[in-house]
């Protein structure tokens, strides 16, 4: 039985092309849905030059997530990923999907998580702090940004010379290895 996926993405969607691109091939596992909570996120494009369904709700349709349940049922949706999401999602959905919602940070958390501490403004953050090491994790999402329980946290070195750009850059590249297959792996465990 086909394992529907839904993809949540407000910007680039770099992560969103790479899960969907990994999962192409696979007969279990399908990339069936991205939204976005942004009507001008470059993930649309990406999802439409994939051929893969797109949605845009506003963040007033995050309030209740009523508007949010609807399309994920209605897509027959039965797992969950954040690739660069930024709005807090509703208890409804977290309800709804126990332990069916991951999402990636570029930090080994807990540190440099939480509200508002995303993207670039992580990697200024490491830099600043003359942290030795950087990363990501990968986590179920709970009420609270960033807290949930830890799935997998890959490090790479942080050298002194290193520009938030180049931290970024490494961060990315461990993304991009690691996050589809954590996701086939949940997936895989859940047969």
């Amino acid at each position: 039985m086909i394992k529907n996926i839904a993809v949540l993405a407000s910007g680039s969607g770099s992560n969103a092309e790479n899960i969907a691109c990994y999962f192409e091939a696979n007969e279990q596992v399908k990339v069936k849905l991205i939204i976005s909570n942004k009507e001008n996120a470059y993930v649309l494009e990406r999802a439409q030059r994939l051929g893969i369904n797109s949605v845009v709700l506003p963040k007033s349709a995050w309030s209740s997530g009523e508007d949010v349940l609807a399309i994920l049922q209605e897509n027959e949706i039965d797992f969950i990923v954040l690739a660069g999401f930024l709005l807090r999602i509703p208890d409804l959905i977290l309800h709804t999907y126990p332990n069916k919602i991951i999402n990636i940070h570029p930090s080994l958390l807990p540190k440099y998580g939480g509200k508002g501490m995303y993207g670039d403004k992580v990697h200024e953050a490491v830099v600043a702090n003359k942290e030795t090491t950087s990363g990501i994790t990968i986590h179920y999402i709970d009420g609270k940004y960033d807290e949930g329980q830890i799935i997998k946290q890959v490090s790479c070195a942080v050298l002194p010379t290193d520009t938030p750009e180049v931290v970024a850059g490494k961060v990315h590249a461990l993304e991009y290895k690691y996050y589809p297959q954590v996701i086939e792996e949940i997936l895989e465990k859940r047969d």
